[in-house]
């Protein structure tokens, strides 16, 4: 089953690295990783995706509460919440499909971020599933040269908050 582990950790060189690390360490996947300061420079969220049964999830969260630079962590697939990726393509538009990606980028409401003669740069915001129809969508009207995506960035949703400990 997919997890979304959040995690705040103290701001410190380091810390990202000893996380990735108990998670290569102990064999286990990490299918997306995303980290930023929060509004306390002091404090960063990490959201990460991974797999596996509730048992396996549940032993990853109390190892990783161990480490000393993790304040709080939460598996956010056990709660209501909301999801979001960010990705940004080039794309080759030859041949009259210059129309096509315009078309296409409106209907899944993305945005045009730079465009030559050849090419379009496109980004979009949603959940991996918008973001994989999208690009499925875009491949089959041009040639995709570059991709990247963000990673999930999560929220529980309501007032529930993961915050430091009072």
């Amino acid at each position: 089953m997919r997890h979304i582990i959040s995690i705040l950790l103290q701001n410190e060189a380091g810390a990202l690295a000893r996380v990735a690390n108990m998670f290569a360490a102990r064999g286990y996947n990490i299918d997306s990783l995303s980290v930023a300061p929060t509004h306390d420079a002091t404090v960063s969220r990490l959201t990460l995706v991974t797999r596996g049964s509730e048992q396996v999830i549940n032993q990853i969260v109390q190892q990783t509460r161990k480490l000393i630079d993790v304040v709080e962590i939460e598996d956010l697939a056990a709660r209501d919440h909301l999801e979001c990726e960010l990705v940004m393509l080039k794309v080759e538009a030859r041949n009259g499909s210059a129309r096509e990606v315009v078309d296409c980028v409106r209907r899944h409401r993305a945005q045009i971020l730079d465009e030559s003669e050849s090419t379009r740069t496109v980004q979009l915001a949603g959940t991996g599933i918008e973001i994989d129809a999208f690009v499925a969508e875009l491949a089959r009207i041009a040639k995709v040269l570059e991709l990247v995506r963000s990673g999930v960035a999560a929220l529980s949703r309501g007032h529930q908050v993961l915050a430091l400990p009072a």
